[in-house]
């Protein structure tokens, strides 16, 4: 089937006549544009049925088999069904588009199925090719955001308070488990010094990732009185929480490695505040990573949380030191939606966001900052990570066989 499959060589092909300006007309009626998927991430693809068998015969034979191994079966159950459902998909459609050249009076029937049709192909292409992509290493794990004010002054420690309502806001509208470990509100009671928040959903990560870097918003202050326009920016560091129980990783530190200091309080919040030592400031020695908590009257509690977000920041500063390894150890480099300084600019005039890493613009401010419209552009950058990383995947798979 795949050898008469209509997605070839980057276009819709039938038999004697080609439909790939009728097909791109078809998908601006719809709204969407259906990609093509290569040849050699196919050939992957199908590869992964007989790894999947040979994995069944293991089990077979054997009562005994390792997490690796069921983490690995796990993965392949999910790639080859999503596979199968794409060939469905596709065969689906080459039906269509052939009914369509064969048999002109049924044009306006086809089309309406193609109308559905096609954005079904559309993400099942994308699913599986993010489905052949090497795993994010953090992808499966929750996550800790850490927010703070930048330039901007007053009106950014409110920007900051913004973000953090948004990321509650989201994870209510996903119905995702979340704690707000640390917030420290500015003394003059408008907006925050800084903030932490954790999304304990597994795979939060791999959502909220994309989050990290400077955000900037322009409007115009409640506090200013000739309706001028101001920009101020929120940094948002976006952490994998590592589990006290996870031995997936190696984060431990020895005791040697920590200083633990007690202090009071400082800010407001009450008598206890100025009587009682609860608050706990944790200093990596080696990596000069220092964290300081304060939110809980109990110092144990306290310590608890500033050694989660010292393993969590461990991790992910590990993580970033291996990713530019990797990139220095590459011919050419790839542009990436990783952190960079202003990944996003919300303009309430035009009540307009965008995201300057894909270039993407969203006309409802409202909506993102409510959670319930932030998925639009994540799935975005997502997107576009998954289409460079499966041109990075094609080339090394093709360089691999020779092609």
């Amino acid at each position: 089937m795949l050898g008469r499959c209509l997605i070839r060589n980057s276009r819709y092909l039938v038999r004697g006549k080609s439909l790939l300006t009728h097909c791109r007309t078809l998908s601006d009626k719809s709204g969407v544009v259906t990609e093509p998927i290569s040849p050699t991430l196919l050939k992957k693809a199908s590869s992964l049925n007989s790894q999947l068998k040979d994995l069944e015969s293991k089990f077979s034979s054997s009562d005994e088999f390792s997490y690796q191994d069921s983490k690995k079966y796990s993965l392949l159950i999910s790639t080859v069904e999503t596979y199968n459902e794409f060939l469905r998909e596709t065969e689906n459609v080459e039906e269509l588009l052939k009914m369509l050249h064969e048999d002109p009076s049924l044009k306006e029937e086809i089309e309406s199925e193609l109308t559905q049709a096609a954005p079904k192909l559309k993400r099942l292409t994308s699913k599986l090719k993010t489905k052949l992509l090497p795993p994010h290493e953090f992808a499966e794990k929750p996550c800790i955001l850490e927010l703070r004010p930048g330039i901007g002054g007053s009106e950014a420690n409110l920007f900051t308070e913004d973000l953090l309502s948004m990321y509650e806001k989201y994870a209510q509208h996903h119905r995702w488990s979340y704690e707000i470990i640390s917030r420290n509100p500015h003394p003059s009671g408008n907006g925050l010094v800084d903030a932490t928040i954790v999304i304990n959903e597994p795979g939060s990560y791999n959502r909220l990732r994309f989050e990290a870097g400077v955000h900037r918003v322009q409007r115009v202050p409640a506090t200013e009185s000739k309706g001028r326009t101001h920009t101020s920016t929120a940094a948002v560091v976006v952490l994998p929480k590592i589990e006290e129980d996870d031995t997936s990783l190696n984060r431990t530190f020895l005791p040697d490695d920590i200083r633990i200091d007690v202090m009071r309080a400082s800010g407001s919040g009450g008598q206890h505040v100025n009587t009682t030592e609860s608050a706990v400031r944790v200093t990596h020695i080696p990596s000069g990573i220092v964290v300081l908590i304060q939110d809980e009257r109990s110092q144990h509690k306290n310590k608890a949380k500033a050694l989660t977000i010292l393993k969590a920041r461990l991790a992910e500063k590990e993580r970033v030191e291996k990713e530019k390894r990797e990139l220095a150890e590459r011919k050419g480099q790839v542009s990436s939606t990783d952190r960079s300084d202003k990944i996003r600019t919300y303009n309430f005039s035009q009540n307009r966001i965008t995201d300057h890493r894909c270039g993407y613009s969203l006309h409802n401010v409202e909506g993102c900052l409510n959670g319930y419209k932030l998925d639009d552009i994540i799935d975005t950058l997502l997107d576009k990570e998954t289409e460079e990383k499966s041109d990075e995947l094609v080339k090394q798979l093709e360089t691999k066989e020779g092609v």
